[in-house]
């Protein structure tokens, strides 16, 4: 057999896909066909041949696939164009004996009667429409609309009451009002707000309980100059939705209308209302509409109750957020008290209290115990009832956990505030609670200065012994037991009980406790016992300060011998303080002496003091970091006394070396300049 060879097998320049095949005949597919030949019908036979050949073809396509109701309507329109009308009303009877539910289907077949002006089957086929298919708000629209465009106004309202009852979407209701304006009966529109029983139509505001709708109907009123009842739907609208369920938009569109009526002080009245109640996030629009209305009509307090207001909602945001801020809720009940009743700031106040710290540490308590005590102080002096100060108070000391930590401050306050209740034993009776439940330094104080005022110093007595038991260390509990004894004239208890500080094994402040033991020694003229004290004290400690003041002592004395004495002192100290390694309190007290000397001493004494003066010289000394790393040199000031004679072969070693240093930098300065020299010479 013959074959064909492919002499050329390179590719075409322009490659054909499957795709684009496809494409060009799906688009061949949508081109135009020659319309077919025009059929000109001379006489019936043709026409009747034509017609029974379309109608074989609209029932094949029928039985072919009975629930395509594009072709049921087909078949209807081609009759209804034949202006056969009876045999379009069968074909759309045995399209909804198929699917009823088709609104398509319903419309076109009233339409069919509507456009042929066959009124009452057109009625017929509505009702049946609205039937069958309530809820189709089409249909109900369609046919009342027809009704109107017939001067069937009776006919359209009754359609219109006969779809109020299936409680239509809302837009109904207001298609229904606006057919009765349109017709002035303004008389029976508001009937389709309010419950009316004659007609027994569910109200619009009833059916849809929404906030517009209400406005809607209160406006409606307004618009026809029906000022009262709008006002009493406004008053329902509020009762109807109640606390609840507020919504600012209601209470503003009230506010305008009183302020329309000039009703100002019903408009104040409803912002207050409404504000105090709605949540602030939800009330920005009231806020504003009520901050321009205090502008526009308000006087200069109306303004500040605005401001008020406003800083309160921000206040209110902040302690939402964080409960436990308590500053926030400071500046709140601050801004409360200014502003508010009694009531409002009590609650207040016991929602700022509610929030207790979480955590048992002192340190989270401390912001907080001052709301109870603003909340006592308010309720003192701001309220004066001294009923719920007490309650208050009582409230707060049962809350703090005193096994883990107390509140002295709260302690003192509820018992001064029974001292000025006249209420003596109850105070006593809170201290006394205090110091056995939780004892602390201040409380003691705080009592003893209670007893102290009333001068009860039996009582005093027994607390400073509680008070020392419980801290024995405290110098200032034994200095200030020892002074009342002292005012009170008792002298040898007061020496006793300095006795019994001093015998402590432990103090906070021992250098306190016994210059006030020597001052009062001092104030006896006691001055034998000073003595002794200063030189038990010596015993003790050798601080340069203690012999400066027992020299000084003496120096005080203004007794026979006392300078004697006083420079025999400062002898002893200088001797105790050669092997003190602080060489700065040394010097401090030589210069105490030198003081004394040239005030009290001869030219011997004054020339042996300078000899015992020390030298002051400057030192280097190598300085280490945290790590150990060289950190450089630090210059400070030594002192070298002359009687230290194992000092004296670095003295002069040192001086030999400033002295080759200064031989050393003359020699450098002449080899530096050899022609200064030459004509220094010559000259």
């Amino acid at each position: 057999p013959l074959t064909l060879q492919v002499k050329n097998k390179a590719p075409a320049e322009v490659q054909i896909t499957a795709e684009q095949l496809l494409r060009e005949a799906k688009e061949r597919e949508l081109e135009l066909l020659p319309p077919p030949p025009q059929q000109k019908i001379t006489d019936v036979e043709e026409l009747n041949d034509y017609k029974l050949r379309k109608r074989k073809t609209f029932e094949d396509n029928i039985r072919k696939n009975r629930t395509v109701i594009s072709n049921w309507i087909k078949y209807a329109q081609w009759e209804e164009s034949l202006k056969e009308i009876q045999r379009a009303r069968s074909i759309y009877e045995r399209a909804l004996d198929v699917d009823y539910r088709n609104v398509t289907l319903w419309l076109k077949y009233a339409e069919m009667e509507m456009k042929n002006r066959q009124v009452n089957h057109a009625r017929n086929i509505w009702d049946r429409a609205i039937t069958t298919l309530p809820r189709v708000n089409q249909f109900w629209y369609k046919y009342t609309y027809m009704e109107e465009m017939l001067g069937n106004v009776a006919g359209s309202r009754q359609v219109f009451e006969r779809w109020m009852e299936w409680q239509p979407e809302e837009q109904a209701w207001h298609s229904y009002i606006n057919f009765e304006l349109r017709y002035k009966e303004v008389d029976r529109a508001p009937s389709n707000y309010i419950y009316h029983c004659f007609f027994n139509i569910a109200p619009l505001v009833i059916v849809h309980p929404d906030v517009k709708n209400w406005i809607k109907y209160a406006r409606f009123e307004e618009k026809h100059s029906y000022f009262a009842h709008a006002r009493k739907v406004y008053e329902r609208a509020v009762e109807f939705f109640g606390e609840e369920h507020m919504d600012e938009h209601l209470y503003v569109a009230f506010a305008k209308f009183e302020e329309n009526q000039k009703e100002f002080e019903r408009v104040r009245v409803i912002y207050k209302y409404a504000l105090d109640r709605i949540p602030k996030q939800e009330a920005q629009n009231l806020f504003k509409n009520y901050t321009i209305f205090e502008k526009k009509f308000g006087d200069r307090r109306g303004i500040e109750d605005i401001i008020v207001s406003k800083r309160r909602f921000q206040y209110e945001e902040e302690v939402k957020a964080n409960p436990h801020n308590y500053d926030a809720w400071f500046d709140y009940l601050r801004l409360v008290e200014s502003d508010a009743d009694a009531e409002t700031v009590r609650e207040v106040y016991e929602r700022a209290i509610a929030n207790v710290p979480p955590i048992q540490e002192k340190r989270h308590w401390k912001r907080y115990i001052y709301l109870w005590i603003n909340y006592a102080l308010y309720e003192e002096l701001e309220a004066k009832a001294s009923k719920r100060t007490r309650q208050v108070y009582q409230a707060c000391l049962e809350l703090i956990p005193h096994k883990k930590f107390t509140f002295a401050k709260m302690w003192l306050l509820y018992a001064q505030f029974e001292i000025r209740q006249k209420n003596l034993p109850l105070a006593r009776r809170a201290l006394g609670t205090s110091i056995g439940k939780c004892p602390k330094n201040k409380l003691f104080k705080g009592y003893i200065e209670l007893e102290l005022q009333l001068r009860e110093f039996d009582r005093c007595r027994k607390l400073y012994e509680k008070f020392l038991e419980f801290a024995p260390e405290n110098c200032t509990s034994w200095i200030k037991f020892a002074e009342l004894e002292t005012i009170l004239g008792d002298i040898d208890r007061a020496r006793a009980i300095y006795e019994l500080a001093i015998g402590q094994p432990r103090l906070d402040m021992p250098e306190v406790l016994w210059k006030s033991y020597i001052d009062f020694e001092i104030e006896q003229e006691e001055y034998e016992k000073t003595r002794n004290l200063y030189r038990r004290l010596l015993q003790r400690t050798q601080h340069v300060k203690v012999w400066i003041s027992f020299a000084q002592f003496e120096l005080s004395a203004r007794r026979e011998g006392s300078l004697s004495r006083c420079r025999q002192i400062y002898e002893e100290a200088n001797k105790a303080m050669r092997s003190c390694e602080e060489k700065e309190e040394r010097v401090m007290l030589l210069e105490s002496w030198r003081n004394f000397e040239e005030e009290f001493g001869t030219d011997v004494t004054k020339e042996r003091i300078d000899k015992l003066m020390p030298e002051k010289i400057k030192k280097r000394r190598k300085l280490q970091a945290e790590d150990g790393s060289d950190a450089g040199w630090e210059e400070y000031y030594d002192y070298i006394f002359p009687e230290d004679t194992a000092n004296q072969p670095n003295l002069k070693l040192l001086a030999m070396a400033k002295l080759w240093k200064k031989q050393q930098q003359e020699s450098e300065a002449a080899e530096a300049d050899p022609d200064k020299d030459v004509d220094e010479s010559e000259s």
